[in-house]
């Protein structure tokens, strides 16, 4: 039995200070059936909860954590730079560090703006398309998630997708009616909306791999077909790579499949583990950005010298040594074993993976998942079951069905042994 008490206190004490006593809704474990953790430590591959409890993470701080948790020169870069001060509302040499490296990873980044989160990444990237386009509608996936931005928070993904909400209440519809919604992988869906609003549509933003609804990796020809569409409609293609940036290989997805949008987001690992977010892309586009151009975008914290630190260390890690090939042996390696496991244990099961990332789907019947209804029909209550069992053998996986499992660079092989035993003993658990 896995003990809980301190976390089960300090939750209780949290309701009361917090709404549903979180600071996001994934991080109640509403999904999973119980309270959730509260972490006190972590190092490596490693997290380590107020009850002593020790777990081995797959879940990174939902994907910033490539590195794994508290890397010494990450740490040492953040401590470097606290110690010349915080915060200073001015231009910092850090800004251009980070910037320098990103734009010479991603090509197709001519210019980018250093934003604090995702959310206003992607909010920023569809401001610019619209000034951009003199358009106002845009297009975006069911189950793809982009921030809780208005526009975005139509049959959205991740917690949206966890707690069952299609859409949240307080976007005005007024908002909402300018977000239209295709199918992902479907590009007959986007053909479609594009043949009855595409004088109107001012850019099409897209997770190139969906990893909000779980890991749905995209068609070879669904990428290649929302680039030649926008082209013929003259709307702006938007490539969210919160997630994938530097993920599946030094730079963006892009690099990866060779197809370049026009604007592109960025977040999560670029920050090392800090808050940041980043939109960037061609010139002319970019250049439409306040102090050059009239669209208006502000931060006090944008560029924080203590995030710029942490992300150029992160990025001049990467570069060091053949991390990217570790990791795609690490994934192969883990989801191999891992489907022997499910296939001896006698369950319908999924298991889509591109490099570090992986997710389980527990299904009703055999079948492959590929697109946003396939994933509505995988089976959230028995995940949640087999989280409970998995988690007091000291793995933790997201907690959810529909959020992505991450391996790191920390991650051994011993590591993923000890998990695969994990799994097999959780499995007999659940059908005891």
């Amino acid at each position: 039995m896995l003990k809980m008490d301190k976390s089960q206190q300090l939750f209780a004490t949290a309701c009361g200070l917090m709404p549903g006593g979180v600071n996001s809704p994934v991080r109640a474990f509403k999904s999973v059936g119980m309270d959730p953790l509260f972490i006190e430590k972590a190092a490596g591959c490693r997290i380590y909860d107020v009850d002593h409890n020790e777990y081995i993470d797959y879940v990174g701080s939902w994907g910033p954590l490539i590195l794994g948790h508290s890397h010494p020169e990450v740490i040492e870069a953040i401590i470097k730079a606290a110690e010349k001060g915080t915060s200073y509302g001015t231009p910092c040499p850090g800004e251009v560090e980070l910037a320098s490296l990103i734009t010479e990873a991603i090509p197709s980044v001519e210019k980018i703006r250093m934003v604090n989160s995702g959310t206003e990444a992607t909010m920023s990237a569809i401001r610019v398309a619209r000034a951009y386009t003199g358009r106002d509608k845009i297009v975006k996936f069911a189950g793809c998630y982009h921030g809780h931005g208005d526009s975005f928070l139509v049959q959205a993904g991740s917690g949206m997708l966890t707690l069952g909400a299609p859409s949240s209440p307080g976007v005005p519809a007024s908002i909402a009616q300018h977000t239209l919604v295709a199918e992902y992988n479907d590009l007959a869906s986007v053909e479609k909306i594009f043949t009855e609003e595409g004088r109107n549509i001012a850019a099409v933003i897209v997770e190139p791999v969906a990893a909000n609804m779980g890991l749905v990796l995209p068609h070879r020809e669904f990428l290649a077909g929302l680039r030649k569409i926008t082209e013929l409609y003259g709307s702006v293609l938007i490539f969210d790579e919160v997630i994938t940036g530097f993920r599946t290989c030094y730079g963006g997805f892009q690099n990866y499949v060779g197809i370049t949008p026009d604007l592109t987001t960025l977040g999560k690992i670029i920050g090392g583990g800090l808050p940041v977010g980043a939109y960037g892309g061609k010139k002319e586009l970019m250049d439409l950005v306040s102090p050059v151009g009239d669209v208006y975008q502000a931060g006090t914290l944008s560029g924080n010298p203590l995030a710029m630190a942490a992300g150029a260390a992160t990025l001049k890690i990467l570069q060091s040594k053949d991390w990217y090939e570790r990791l795609e042996v690490a994934g192969y390696f883990m989801v191999t074993r891992l489907k022997k496991v499910f296939e001896d244990a006698d369950r319908f099961y999924t298991i889509n993976r591109l490099g570090s990332m992986f997710t389980i789907f527990f299904n009703e019947q055999d079948e492959t998942i590929e697109d946003y209804q396939a994933v509505k029909r995988s089976n959230a209550e028995e995940y949640g079951r087999f989280y409970r069992q998995l988690l007091a053998e000291g793995i933790y996986l997201p907690p959810s069905q529909f959020e992505v499992c991450f391996i790191s660079c920390a991650h051994e092989l011993q590591d993923i042994e000890l998990t695969v035993n994990a799994f097999m003993r959780a499995l007999e658990k659940l059908d005891a």
